[in-house]
């Protein structure tokens, strides 16, 4: 079995003396996980940073066995490190990346999405894209919200509120007596503003759902810690 794709490397741990196994996002297998001979060598342990845009070539004797890796870097995206919020930005989006997809199912969509934003992260725009991609994780997932209409009335305006429960939209006129149960709907989340306020609403409408509905589908683990690191700074 073999193939050959670039990939954004998500995570690298050592095995044994001198291998790691990483894993990289790819476009056409998804999350994949390989061993790299030497990979924990101290050359090869600089170019394998989570971030790094990789040609990855993938060996195994059966589909199902790990394999090994060849990995070459082919883009070092150094320049989040120098950056707090965006060194941040950048692990948050590999540990839920690395956190939520099933292993080796594309999600080609959500992998051109993720290299955008990494790409946007050299400007001063790049958080309201962030939050649109915690968006697209959700959708992806099969816990996407909707929010063009009302829940309870249909209505298209003065959409106020999100349903904890449902992910829907809730009118402020359709609110009545649960209105102190509903998240606010941050203009953030339907395109309509960039303010660093309204992003901090808007991951705390993510956020809810990335804890109450992503992560208990995934077993008892929390979410990375890494997310709730970028949602601090960016809340300052």
């Amino acid at each position: 079995m073999e193939w050959r794709e670039q990939g954004l490397l998500l995570s690298s741990r050592r095995h044994g003396e001198s291998a790691a196994i990483i894993e990289v996002f790819t476009e056409t297998h998804g999350r994949h996980a390989g061993i790299v001979r030497g990979g924990g060598s101290r050359k090869m342990a600089a170019a394998l940073q989570p971030g790094t845009q990789l040609d990855v070539t993938w060996r195994a004797r059966l589909e199902d066995h790990l394999g090994t890796f060849t990995a070459e870097p082919v883009r070092a995206r150094a320049y989040l490190m120098g950056d707090r919020k965006t060194l941040a930005g950048l692990n948050a989006l590999t540990a839920l990346l690395s956190f939520s997809l099933p292993e080796r199912e594309a999600h080609a969509a959500l992998y051109r999405q993720t290299l955008t934003v990494l790409d946007m992260m050299e400007g001063e725009y790049w958080p309201l894209a962030y939050l649109r991609w915690e968006l697209s994780l959700l959708d992806e997932l099969g816990f996407g919200l909707d929010l063009t209409t009302c829940a309870r009335s249909g209505a298209t305006e003065e959409l106020a509120y999100v349903s904890p429960k449902s992910g829907r939209a809730v009118a402020a006129n359709a609110a009545g007596e649960w209105v102190d149960r509903l998240l606010p709907l941050s203009p953030a989340l339907t395109g309509q503003s960039g303010t660093p306020e309204d992003i901090k609403a808007g991951l705390g409408v993510t956020g809810h759902f990335l804890r109450t509905r992503l992560a208990p589908a995934l077993g008892t683990r929390p979410l990375p810690e890494a997310r709730q690191r970028l949602v601090d700074l960016l809340s300052r």
